[in-house]
């Protein structure tokens, strides 16, 4: 079901200095970046291997990364598991009475399909299952 973690989702409040910082101490590099409007998010990839590093900053104080860092502070907010049919797993876990808080895939960024399963459900871990057409 699943084929590799995709990558780690880390709340930032600011992608330029979290970059910087990252390129100084560990030698990654932003390989690209993009607004999410439905997600209010703007988000940077830091390839690390064959998985990536997702900076996210809110484009709005309203937006779910702002909401997480005014009650947790910044750091990682998600882990993204890469899967091969997103709807056959999201229809496999709901059968299972896995609690989702998307029953079907949307769109994210980089252009995925993506589905979060609810933290409520999972010790507390926001995971999110990433389909990509590679």
């Amino acid at each position: 079901m699943i084929e590799k973690i995709d990558h780690i989702g880390i709340a930032v409040r600011s992608i330029e200095k979290t970059s910087e910082l990252l390129s100084n101490i560990l030698g990654l590099k932003v390989a690209g970046e993009e607004i999410v409007e439905e997600q209010k998010v703007k988000v940077a990839f830091l390839p690390l291997g064959d998985s990536e590093l997702e900076l996210l900053e809110s484009t709005s104080p309203e937006g779910p990364i702002a909401r997480f860092i005014e009650k947790k502070g910044e750091g990682i907010q998600h882990i993204a598991f890469r899967v091969d049919n997103i709807e056959k797993v999201l229809e496999k876990l709901k059968k299972e009475g896995v609690r989702l808080i998307d029953e079907k895939p949307r769109y994210g960024a980089g252009g995925a399909k993506i589905a979060f399963l609810h933290p409520k459900g999972t010790n507390g871990l926001l995971i999110e299952l990433c389909e990509r057409n590679e």
